[in-house]
């Protein structure tokens, strides 16, 4: 085994690629078993056995102390170096540009995702409010870092994300009584009086009545929810629902008399095709709904929940720091920046994401850049080698990539890649 692996040595030449053992999360809503593109890649990773009637719903790639990524030892397979701690002994590895901006520690986190059910209507705080969240409550808030993020489609992905739409907003109310109940007339009207131009106006009615809606008391929620119900499926006898129609008597069988269920017709419902990105800047609501993805983030797993969830909310504080922007978000479908290999660039310095499918019998180079980088192999076989090493890479895969390292890629089957890397736009910025 010619890529590194135990500690020792590691010195001598940090352009060596580290192979990484990683940690798995079992959150309800992931999908079980080897149904999971989560259980397949961690069963190839790792030597450890999982339940198989567990949900696998995240496998974490980085350095974040929840769940950490773990140099393969040589000799008997122990975890027992984190990648956190031997970059901390060995900082050149993550270039001049990003130690001196981030510290020692890798600024980005690395995800796949199995989803099976909806996670919860969510957003992340900014950097400025992370700060204060993690001081005030540093055992629901762990971090003091923003977490913007990107997620990858490698399935079709569902999502709801971002405010709909002025224009959108409108027809809502207009369909949906139910909305005008909880919060009241004079409150909805708003929406009627104000132009898409006068975007302040615009944020301002939106926040006054999303949050009267979200913090309605769980008596007159469940009434309405039921109400609800009742009236999509007697009209459903008439007319053909629409896919948000659909979507939210679906929410209502996972999540009864949930406030969720509801203001699921306030968001954008977003259906990802495979190989389509989707990224959320701070203080964004979201809520994952289906499909597998490929995710990466500022390294923070700070999450401010308000709705379709068991875990505790804190809506105040969600319907509080929200951005109240409208409109549809921008889907990302990469860009070719060499043969076989296509570049996700959202406007977050942490991260981007580089893909590559190489056919078999196929070659290509991942340049040196100034900065780390993650690779994950979810399919194939090929062989990978830098200056200072060489070996055979297959499915499960994980590997660290130290700064200034160029890797040659040629496979030997079909294989698919994924990089996770800091920003070129940062890294190459004057």
């Amino acid at each position: 085994m010619e890529i590194a692996k135990a500690n020792g040595g590691y010195e001598a030449d940090r352009r060596r690629l580290l192979r990484l053992k990683c940690s798995v999360k079992d959150y309800a809503w992931g999908t079980i078993g080897s149904d999971s593109l989560v259980y397949r890649v961690y069963t190839a990773n790792s030597d450890d056995r999982i339940d198989s009637t567990r949900p696998c719903a995240e496998l974490w790639m980085g350095t974040h102390e929840s769940g950490p990524s773990y140099l393969e030892d040589d000799a008997d397979g122990s975890n027992g170096v984190t990648l956190r701690s031997w970059i901390a002994e060995n900082p050149e590895s993550l270039g001049d540009r990003v130690l001196e901006k981030w510290g020692c520690d890798l600024p980005f986190l690395f995800k796949v995702l199995s989803v099976a059910r909806p996670l919860s209507i969510q957003a992340h705080p900014d950097k400025v409010l992370a700060k204060k969240m993690h001081k005030a409550h540093p055992n629901l808030y762990k971090d003091d870092n923003h977490k913007p993020e990107m997620a990858l489609a490698y399935t079709q992905f569902e999502a709801l994300c971002g405010f709909v739409p002025l224009q959108e907003l409108k027809s809502v109310i207009r369909a949906i009584p139910e909305i005008e109940e909880l919060v009241g007339s004079e409150e909805t009207n708003q929406v009627f009086c104000i132009s898409e131009h006068d975007e302040e106006k615009v944020k301002s009615a939106v926040r006054t009545i999303f949050t009267l809606l979200m913090s309605a008391c769980p008596d007159t929620t469940k009434q309405i929810v039921f109400k609800l119900k009742r009236r999509l499926h007697m009209e459903s006898q008439e007319r053909h629902l629409t896919d948000k129609e659909r979507l939210v008597l679906k929410l209502e069988k996972q999540y009864p008399n949930d406030i969720g269920v509801i203001s699921a017709f306030f968001f954008n419902y977003v259906k990802l095709n495979p190989g389509e990105a989707l990224y959320l800047g701070a203080n964004e609501p979201h809520a994952y709904l289906f499909g597998e993805c490929i995710e990466v983030m500022a390294t923070s797993d700070n999450v401010v929940r308000a709705g379709l969830t068991s875990k505790p909310l804190d809506i105040q504080s969600l319907c509080s720091m929200l951005t109240y922007k409208l409109g549809f978000p921008e889907i990302l479908k990469g860009s070719k920046i060499r043969p076989y290999i296509t570049r996700y660039l959202p406007p977050f310095e942490e991260f981007e994401v580089d893909v590559c499918d190489l056919p078999c019998g196929a070659s290509t180079v991942f340049p040196s850049v100034p900065g780390p980088s993650l690779l994950l192999v979810l399919h194939g076989e090929g062989r990978m080698s830098t200056d200072a090493s060489a070996d055979e890479i297959s499915m499960g895969d994980v590997l660290f990539v130290p700064a200034d390292t160029e890797i040659h890629l040629k496979s030997s089957a079909d294989l698919k890649l994924y990089r996770a890397g800091v920003n070129n736009r940062f890294l190459y910025s004057l």
